[in-house]
């Protein structure tokens, strides 16, 4: 479909679009997810959310002209003065597209087709998470498993820090807390590690890799509770020069990801 010229920011069929700065009027409560960037919009397309409309400068669509022709979407251009004023920040990638968000993957589903999982308690800072997704997409990992008080996945700069992957790889929120969901994990046949600085945990390269595996990992700062740590069955610490404590989490994914998929 050839972009549709819009001229007015005002014109509802921007709507998708409108005020994303905000986390209250994010698109989320509208149902939406958001992408931003070529090649997270490249993503989207590519990805099992069906998307509803793309919103960009014209050199930006032209860009993606050959993955667009290929689905039924909605394509609106305007002016890089436009595409800011609708969104409420100056947007410098020139493009953004929204998609429906689907019901997502169900927490026993994703743990009975898996082998690799990550699990996540607390973790609420958006690009932590976004980079965290990106790392789990680059090691090849099943899936994650979060709490109830982790951010939302598919919050706009999840999805842009992610660079599109959180698209792509399984999630599904915990019906309960992660320390009472530990036992069904066991009961599945997955081992669990939970990742902490503390000096009594073994070191990561030390630590021998099973058939299933989950590694738990806390937002920083608090880390993981005292009742997750309790629950798992090993607990793992990646070893750092004197000084340093800790490591920003989605490093440490990456970090006891490149061991356990070594």
């Amino acid at each position: 479909m050839e972009p549709i010229a819009v001229t007015d920011a005002a014109d509802p069929r921007l709507d998708d679009f409108r005020d994303l700065k905000s986390v209250d009027g994010d698109a989320a409560a509208r149902g939406v997810v958001i992408a931003e960037g070529v090649n997270v919009v490249e993503r989207m397309l590519n990805s099992p959310y069906r998307v509803k409309a793309v919103f960009g400068v014209a050199a930006r669509l032209e860009a993606l002209a050959p993955i667009l022709a290929e689905h039924d979407v909605e394509v609106y251009s305007g002016d890089k003065w436009m595409l800011s004023d609708v969104a409420g920040f100056r947007v410098t990638r020139g493009v953004l597209a929204s998609a429906y968000r689907h019901a997502g993957w169900d927490a026993a589903a994703l743990l009975a087709s898996s082998r690799r999982l990550v699990l996540l308690e607390g973790l609420n800072d958006f690009e932590n998470l976004g980079a965290l997704f990106r790392n789990v997409a680059a090691f090849g990992a099943d899936g994650v498993l979060l709490d109830a008080q982790c951010a939302d996945p598919l919050y706009r700069r999840s999805v842009r820090v992610s660079m599109g992957h959180v698209l792509r790889v399984p999630f599904a929120v915990l019906p309960t807390s992660l320390p009472d969901a530990l036992p069904s994990l066991h009961e599945a046949g997955f081992a669990t590690f939970a990742l902490t600085p503390r000096a009594g945990a073994a070191p990561l390269a030390a630590t021998a890799v099973p058939a299933r595996w989950a590694l738990a990992f806390g937002a920083e700062g608090p880390g993981l509770t005292e009742a997750a740590l309790a629950g798992v069955q090993e607990l793992v610490r990646i070893p750092m020069a004197t000084g340093v404590d800790s490591l920003n989490v989605a490093t440490a994914v990456a970090v006891a990801l490149a061991h356990f998929t070594a």
